[in-house]
C-alpha cells in the first residue's frame, strides 16, 4: 500500500487549477478518501464552516491550497479582501486542525511573500529581510502568516504543519480571465485573440524588464505530495525550477509559440510588480528530492494548445 491509500485527505481548493491536479495525482497514488470542500458548502473564511468541514471529513491530513488570488490588477482592486480572506482561511483551518489532533497540515504560501528587493536567487532565509512588493503585499503577508502560525504551533503544541513557497504556476486549466489571471495565461489569451482578430499589435503591462520564474502545475502537485509524505520540518521550503525569464522574453516566446507576428507594445504607465523573482530550490531537493521536470517552452506549448482547444467554453472569473 502507498502512503496515501488509507489516509483521509482534505484538499481545500481541490476543484481549482492546482487542486484538481493534486487530487488526480492522489488518486493515482491510491488515495481512496479525498474530501474536496466547495465554497458553496464550506465558506472557509467562516469559523463555523471550518469546524463543520472537520466534523464531516474527519481528515488525517489537510492540504490547504485554496486562495483568493489574482494578477497585479486583481491584487490592487481587492487588497483588503485578499488579505482578510486568505488570512482567515489559513488561520482557522490550522487552529481547528490543532484542536482536532490533525496528523499533518500542509500549507501552500506564495513567492509574493518575499521582500520586494531580495537577492537572487531567493533563499528561504531572506523571507523576513524586508517588505513585499506593494501591489501584492496584502496577499503575500496573509499567506506568510501561515508560516508564523505553523512554527508557533509546532513549538507550543507539537503540531505538524509545513509551509511551501511556490513560484507562479501555469498549465492547462489555468485561469484565463483578463481581470484576474496571472501573467502567462494573460499573455497567451492576448496573443491568441490578437491572432484570431488579425490585430497588428498587443498592448502589455509595464516595460517587460522584470523577471519571473514559472512552475508547471503537474510539477507543483508532485512537489506538494512529496513534501506531505516526506517532510516534517519547521523551515519554509521553496518550490520552483530555479530558472528565471524576463517578461519581455516570455512574451516573445509565447507569441512565437502562438504564431502571432504582430508588434508587442509595452504600456509603461502600468506597474511592473517585483523587479526579479527566482528561487533557490536546493532545500526542496535536499529534504524530499523534488526537482522540476517540465521545461518552460514545452509547458507553454502544452498550455497554449489547451487554451486554443477550450477558449470558447471558458467562463470569466470575478471577485
Amino acid at each position: 500500500m502507498s502512503f496515501w491509500s488509507e489516509k483521509r485527505i482534505v484538499v481545500t481548493g481541490g476543484a481549482g487549477f492546482l487542486g484538481s491536479v493534486v487530487v488526480a495525482q492522489l488518486r493515482h497514488q491510491g488515495c481512496r478518501n479525498i474530501w474536496i470542500p466547495r465554497s458553496v458548502d464550506y465558506d472557509l473564511v467562516q469559523m463555523e464552516a471550518v469546524q463543520r468541514l472537520y466534523d464531516d471529513a474527519a481528515p488525517d491530513i489537510v492540504l490547504h491550497l485554496a486562495a483568493r488570488v489574482g494578477g497585479i490588477g486583481a491584487n490592487q482592486a481587492n487588497a483588503g479582501r485578499f488579505f482578510y480572506d486568505n488570512l482567515m482561511m489559513g488561520t482557522q483551518l490550522m487552529e481547528v486542525g490543532r484542536q482536532r489532533g490533525l496528523e499533518k497540515f500542509v500549507a501552500l504560501a506564495t513567492i509574493c511573500a518575499y521582500p520586494k528587493y531580495t537577492s537572487v536567487p531567493f533563499r528561504e532565509e531572506d523571507l523576513w529581510a524586508g517588505y513585499p512588493e506593494e501591489t501584492n503585499a496584502p496577499y503575500g503577508l496573509a499567506k506568510k502568516m501561515m508560516l508564523v502560525q505553523a512554527q508557533a504551533y509546532r513549538q507550543q503544541y507539537g503540531f505538524n504543519a509545513i509551509v511551501l513557497f511556490p513560484v507562479n504556476l501555469y498549465g492547462p486549466g489555468d485561469n484565463f480571465d483578463m481581470q484576474t489571471s496571472h501573467v502567462i495565461p494573460a499573455l497567451i489569451r492576448k496573443c491568441v485573440e490578437a491572432q484570431a482578430k488579425r490585430e497588428k499589435q498587443v498592448v502589455l503591462w509595464g516595460d517587460g524588464s522584470p523577471s519571473r520564474e514559472f512552475l508547471y502545475v503537474d510539477d507543483a502537485a508532485r512537489a506538494i505530495l512529496m513534501a506531505a509524505e516526506q517532510y516534517n520540518g519547521n523551515e519554509p521550503v521553496n518550490i520552483g525550477t530555479g530558472e528565471e525569464i524576463t517578461i519581455q522574453n516570455l512574451a516573445h516566446l509565447i507569441a512565437d509559440e502562438v504564431g502571432y507576428k504582430g508588434e508587442l507594445v509595452w504600456d509603461t504607465g502600468k506597474p511592473n510588480g517585483q523587479p526579479r523573482r527566482c528561487l533557490d530550490t536546493s532545500r526542496a531537493k535536499q529534504l524530499f528530492g523534488f526537482e522540476a521536470a517540465m521545461t518552460l517552452r514545452t509547458g507553454l506549448r502544452t498550455t497554449i494548445r489547451w487554451f486554443q482547444a477550450n477558449r470558447e467554453s471558458l467562463r470569466e472569473v470575478a471577485f
